[in-house]
């Protein structure tokens, strides 16, 4: 038997554009299969030019394989905080939306809008005090996806969530 979050055959292997461009809102849900992430409500922010997901606790872990950063997260707030491990592929300086340049993480992670999925980098960022735990930014929807500031949920609406 098959999770309902499981992505479709065509869908496992990343691309890195979109064969005709995809209309998309303001805010919609993305998947991070790899990370153990669904249904997650996003920001989609073109003045950002790297997307980010809430992080805490963050650990950087030297392995044979290379630099991993375990962190913490909580993408539904009606669910506990976990922890994710992911390979880490830079730091980057990054301007917050406060004008704060911070030191980043980065991490690549098999990403999901839609039928669309890709390979793409995550910084890793407290977005505790922010409305959605992660933000698409410019490199993401450079892909070939169109914001319409108008709309939002134009790829599924997110579910009621049980309290």
């Amino acid at each position: 038997m098959t999770s309902e979050w499981e992505m479709p055959e065509r869908a496992r292997e990343p691309r890195s554009k979109l064969s005709q461009p995809v209309e998309i809102g303001w805010a919609e849900l993305v998947q991070l299969p790899d990370l153990g992430l669904h249904h997650i409500r996003a920001k989609i922010d073109t003045g950002a030019a790297t997307s980010s997901i809430h992080a805490t606790r963050l650990k950087p872990i030297e392995t044979d394989d290379g630099l991993m950063v375990e962190f913490w997260t909580r993408v539904h707030q009606d669910e506990p905080s976990c922890k994710i491990t992911a390979p880490a592929v830079a730091r980057r300086k990054i301007k917050s939306s406060n004008g704060e340049v911070q030191l980043r993480y980065v991490i690549e992670t098999t990403m999901r809008m839609g039928d669309f999925t890709w390979t793409g980098h995550l910084t890793l960022a407290n977005r505790r005090a922010m409305a959605f735990p992660i933000l698409i930014g410019r490199r993401a929807l450079a892909r070939g996806f169109r914001v319409n500031c108008a709309r939002r949920w134009m790829l599924g609406r997110p579910e009621e969530r049980d309290a």
